[in-house]
């Protein structure tokens, strides 16, 4: 990608001049040029960044140096998910950050060169009359597909939840033996959380959780992070690699309990990097 033109726009017309050609290059990258753009945001790298020049252009590189920078910075560290989400969902992820990092730099350049509420009530309407970079991005009727097939599977997961179960270990810093929890196949990710000690159980239920912790705890024994070999609760949440079934620690594989929820298959980066060496 070619460097990064710097201009600092004063009137309405010129901020939204430089939001539209900011726009069209980050939509450039996310839609007809999303190839080049999968090859640059490589999970091996260091935390990267989408940026969208007014002219049109778009670098996908590591935020600004300067404290504090010249102008906002867009999200970071947006390649950490490529192997680990579906390219569709995210895009739209990024194509939403996108957005809000474009407000940020429009009204930047409002605040800087004092433009008052008259005039930034006028720069939001003419901004808000564009589709978003996010409405572009997934204006194929991805979203409505996708919000049917989570509707189908979850809806399946329960008619069939005898057959298609699996258990899972939940870490608790308070206690000493792991915790299960019934996890749906269909599932996103194959995530770990804390089960709340504040839950109000029948007696019964109690029991028979004792009864499969005992009998489980042969068989599981001390569960080691695939990434630093520890067993603590590390923050108290774990995740599961599909491939190799190994556990980790979240911050050990830079995974957060909010990006889980969007992975589908989950690749741990020893795995991811044998897929590419193939």
């Amino acid at each position: 990608m070619e460097g990064r033109p710097q201009y600092n726009p004063r009137t309405i017309e010129e901020v939204l001049r430089d939001f539209r050609g900011r726009r069209a290059g980050i939509i450039k990258a996310l839609t007809h040029e999303a190839e080049e753009f999968l090859h640059f945001c490589d999970p091996e790298k260091e935390n990267l960044s989408l940026y969208g020049f007014p002219n049109e252009k778009w670098e996908v590189n590591l935020p600004a140096e300067e404290v504090p920078p010249e102008l906002p910075e867009p999200a970071l560290g947006i390649n950490f998910a490529r192997d680990g989400m579906e390219t569709k969902e995210w895009l739209a992820l990024i194509a939403a950050h996108s957005d809000a990092w474009l407000l940020a730099v429009a009204f930047y350049f409002g605040a800087r060169f004092g433009f008052d509420k008259h005039e930034r009530r006028r720069l939001f309407s003419r901004i808000n009359e564009l589709p978003t970079v996010h409405e572009v991005v997934t204006e194929s009727g991805n979203e409505q597909s996708k919000e049917k097939s989570l509707v189908s599977n979850h809806s399946s997961s329960k008619s069939k939840s005898s057959s298609k179960v699996v258990s899972a270990k939940i870490y608790c810093s308070s206690i000493q033996k792991p915790r299960d929890a019934v996890v749906g196949t269909d599932d996103f990710s194959r995530a770990k959380y804390n089960k709340s000690e504040d839950e109000d159980e029948p007696e019964e239920e109690e029991q028979e959780e004792e009864v499969e912790q005992d009998e489980e705890e042969d068989e599981h024994g001390e569960a080691l992070c695939g990434a630093c070999g520890k067993n603590d609760p590390y923050d108290e949440f774990w995740i599961c690699c599909d491939v190799c079934e190994r556990w980790f620690h979240g911050k050990c594989v830079k995974i957060t309990p909010a990006k889980a929820e969007h992975i589908k298959q989950y690749k741990c980066p020893s795995c991811s990097s044998h897929k590419r060496v193939r």
